[in-house]
């Protein structure tokens, strides 16, 4: 919008069209008892429902009036059926592959899903006009897991934050007080954010507060809901949790805004849209050196501490390093202050539209050669 680009935002989960700050939202919900409801529920070829769906609501506005380009996720691939139309480019934005959210030990209907989405990803990857990716890191694993060819433009940008969110965080101050100081953990509860490490490094910590042997804390899971815990949590733990599961933007700008630590000990992060999100609130950031973007957005700005693996013993070390210093804390957050100035806006929407210019002019060029 800033950059003077009229934006339409098509939506899985609505019905319907509307409007908000000057950006059309239409909807693409499957209706559950319609065919594609009902292809959605055979495995494998069931992910086709959803980019059948977006392609036949894309081309309806499409007709009307035509779009320039269109952006789109490579999770799940929701614009494949899109791919390689010689008059709509195709712009692809990686975040995490299905593949590295995905438990290791599959029936056989979940590994004919897991071929399938993992297929469909790849084809629309190798058929966009041109990609984006978060972090040179993230880049080069994507272009190894798909089997990019390097000519094909492949930018690095990151996410901007939402102004809504960025109004809030400015006008956040740390929480007054110390005791219990307050830990935010915001994500689901699965191998690659780390989650259960992280209870296992709450759990050791737990055992030392008791003792009072450091601070004592709480922890505020968003995200996750109390049926995701583990059973094994002994009570000294336990009793320290909330589990919130999922909620509105509302409630994650109250949690950022009452945390003392945030919590991020993942293993792979595409976006890091906590990491992110956290330094805008000036936060510290507890995260895992096994994370390149943990490095890039937490190790290289200082806004937190890098755990030396997702391990709960390591994670353990550094949490109890951020509740033993006031000092650590209070140098934490102003790096993190510091560096948040770095996401605006203003320098990611520049940098996105150049991309888009450039798969326009490509796309352009490679239908010719194919008309001649």
């Amino acid at each position: 919008m800033a950059q003077g680009c009229d934006v339409t935002v098509f939506s899985g989960d609505r019905t319907g069209t509307s409007t908000s700050d000057g950006v059309r939202i239409i909807g693409c919900a499957i209706p559950e008892r319609s065919g594609l409801g009902r292809l959605r529920t055979y495995a494998g070829i069931g992910h086709v429902a959803a980019p059948r769906r977006f392609r036949d609501v894309v081309l309806t506005a499409h007709a009307e009036v035509p779009f320039d380009v269109v952006e789109a996720t490579n999770w799940y691939a929701p614009a494949v059926l899109l791919a390689g139309r010689r008059d709509l480019p195709l712009v692809t934005r990686n975040s995490t592959p299905a593949s590295w959210s995905r438990e290791s030990h599959l029936s056989p209907r979940n590994r004919l899903d897991a071929w399938m989405a993992d297929m469909l990803e790849r084809r629309q990857a190798n058929a966009s006009a041109a990609l984006i990716s978060n972090t040179t890191e993230h880049g080069r694993r994507i272009a190894e897991l798909y089997g990019l060819d390097a000519r094909r433009t492949h930018a690095t940008i990151g996410l901007s934050l939402s102004e809504t969110l960025l109004t809030r965080a400015s006008k956040a101050a740390y929480p007054a007080g110390k005791e219990p100081f307050r830990l935010l953990f915001v994500g689901r509860a699965e191998a690659r954010k780390g989650f259960r490490e992280f209870m296992d490094a709450v759990a050791l910590v737990a055992h030392e507060a008791d003792a009072g042997l450091v601070a004592d804390f709480r922890v505020d899971l968003l995200g996750v809901p109390d049926s995701d815990l583990p059973e094994t949590l002994p009570p000294g733990a336990r009793r320290r949790i909330q589990a919130f599961g999922r909620q509105p933007d509302g409630m994650l700008f109250d949690l950022y805004e009452a945390a003392h630590i945030v919590a991020a000990p993942s293993r792979y992060e595409s976006f890091g849209l906590v990491y992110q999100e956290a330094i805008a609130f000036g936060r510290p950031i507890l995260a895992s050196a096994e994370d390149p973007s943990a490095r890039e957005f937490v190790g290289r700005t200082g806004a937190g501490l890098l755990a030396s693996a997702t391990e709960g013993g390591a994670i353990a070390e550094r949490l109890k390093d951020m509740l033993i210093s006031d000092t650590l804390r209070g140098e934490l957050r102003s790096k993190a202050l510091k560096a948040a100035g770095t996401f605006t806006r203003a320098t990611l929407g520049r940098q996105t539209i150049e991309v888009y210019e450039q798969a326009i002019s490509s796309h352009r060029d490679t239908g010719s050669a194919r008309a001649s």
